[in-house]
């Protein structure tokens, strides 16, 4: 049995909070600098210039990304043989947050009551957090701060089976054509196909946290994938919502087995700004 002082965990998940507001993955700003090359449009070249120069200031002043540095969203994948010493996992997640938002001067966005009783809770948490249970000894911490901007045009359909293939791609394509300019494109497009009506959201969130470009290991899924792709950068929506043709930088699917009579469908939308960050310990 393996013990991980709740002490370090705060400590991780402070610096994630912080590394992942300031200073993009790799992967995602190679990947702009791609999509860059292929850009045509005036306005989306341009965009593209801004985008890439804000990146690389935000690390150099080690300053966020942008301005909402949204709701901590986490995916923790638990070792069966991990035991947590000092007090509790999630309060220790909490904590982190509390700090490294505060540390980082990362805005915070959290309200007490959805209805209510909109008052700021000033730290921005409490985070979300997704468990999962694994083998091992090791805990994986993973977060992906996520904005208002994004998450509030996401979409969720309880299709019919007999939809089939043209109902998921009409949907998916709706749902970014709804979107426009609002969700700071080029957008990373996160689908969830399959479960029930919470469990396929959770996969298109899901979706977001993967390398940003790597197709699903099934081939049937990122041929679908590369479809999508191509289909939403056709819409013309381009970067910032000001035209062009890259308006996705990457679609990503996330499946499970459905009911016989369901075929859940989720979309979550990243923007540019593909923010995540993990630790293992």
């Amino acid at each position: 049995m393996k013990e991980i002082e709740v002490s370090k965990i705060v400590d991780v998940v402070e610096e994630l909070c912080i590394k992942a507001a300031c200073d993009l993955d790799e992967s995602v700003e190679n990947c702009l600098k791609e999509w860059q090359k292929k850009e045509e449009s005036e306005f989306g070249k341009y965009s593209f210039e801004q985008i890439l120069e804000n990146v690389a200031y935000a690390r150099k002043e080690n300053l966020a990304l942008c301005q909402d540095t949204g709701v901590a969203v986490f995916f923790v994948d638990v070792g069966q043989e991990v035991h947590i010493k000092g007090g509790g996992l999630e309060d220790a997640i909490n904590e982190g947050v509390r700090r490294g938002y505060t540390k980082g001067y990362l805005r915070k966005s959290m309200v007490n009551d959805p209805v209510f009783n909109r008052k700021n809770t000033t730290d921005n948490t409490p985070a979300v957090i997704h468990w999962n249970i694994v083998p091992g000894d090791q805990l994986r911490i993973q977060i992906l701060p996520k904005g208002g901007g994004s998450e509030n045009m996401g979409r969720l359909a309880m299709l019919k089976p007999s939809d089939g293939l043209p109902g998921i791609k009409d949907f998916v394509l709706k749902a970014v054509k709804d979107a426009g300019g609002n969700p700071c494109p080029p957008i990373v497009v996160g689908i969830g196909i399959g479960g029930t009506m919470e469990k396929t959201t959770i996969l298109a969130k899901k979706a977001l946290s993967r390398v940003i470009g790597s197709p699903n290991p099934d081939e049937r899924y990122a041929k679908l994938e590369q479809e999508l792709l191509e289909e939403i950068n056709k819409t013309g929506i381009g970067p910032q919502g000001l035209g062009g043709r890259v308006t996705a930088l990457a679609v990503h699917i996330e499946f499970y087995p459905a009911h016989i009579t369901g075929l859940p469908v989720a979309v979550n939308l990243n923007c540019h700004a593909a923010r995540h960050a993990e630790a293992t310990l």
